[in-house]
């Protein structure tokens, strides 16, 4: 179970973000708390907020139109799609995180999205130096597949799968990018002092 963090930088509108990875903290949208297990994106309006709170939309443009389509059926359906896929993507993780490697179906599944609805990237000059910018002007709900499978196949595909790690003490999923990889706990402020304390009194029971 979660307990509140003290730093409000770890809940943005109502959303955790400590995973260091947008897809993993999009995997994080149904974390246990007081509760029980909790929905995060229980209707379109949620998905809206947390879009914009993950930094996925940021354009004035964007977001009319996501705020144009939170009683649209098509947005409902793109959200219902969305849900399922977040639950598979948690057994494809699971199975990273303990040495395997995810299902060859679910790895089509990707593949096919990644075909329907690719990403567009370009090259510019900027201070000196070539970027890479990324294109993103959706036209319907399920447009935005293409950053959500975009960040998935990233996630898939990491080569240090090692630092893909679930919370020793919670549900939460984070990819360490600590310097000695040495990363335990989905955040310091949520889990990882409960934990110390916790080592802390059974050492002093023990002595």
């Amino acid at each position: 179970m979660l307990a509140p963090s003290q730093n409000p930088g770890e809940w943005i509108d109502g959303f955790l973000f400590v995973a260091n990875s947008p897809i993993l903290d999009f995997l994080n949208t149904k974390p246990v708390l007081a509760g029980g297990p909790t929905e995060l994106l229980p209707d379109v309006h949620a998905l809206e907020k947390w879009l914009i709170a993950s930094g996925i939309v940021t354009s004035a443009r964007t977001k009319a139109l996501l705020r144009s389509w939170r009683h649209s059926a098509a947005a409902a359906a793109f959200l219902k799609e969305l849900i399922a896929f977040r639950e598979r993507l948690r057994e494809a993780v699971l199975r990273i995180e303990s040495g395997s490697v995810p299902a060859d179906d679910f790895l089509k599944e990707v593949n096919a999205r990644l075909l329907q609805y690719p990403l567009h990237t370009s090259l510019r000059k900027r201070d000196g130096k070539v970027i890479r910018e990324i294109s993103f002007e959706p036209r319907r709900p399920a447009d935005f597949w293409a950053p959500i499978i975009d960040a998935a196949s990233d996630i898939l595909s990491e080569t240090d799968i090692s630092r893909i790690r679930k919370c020793e003490s919670c549900v939460l999923h984070f990819f360490d990018t600590s310097k000695k990889g040495s990363r335990r706990w989905c955040s310091m402020n949520i889990c990882g002092n409960k934990l110390k304390v916790a080592a802390y009194q059974r050492r002093k029971r023990n002595r």
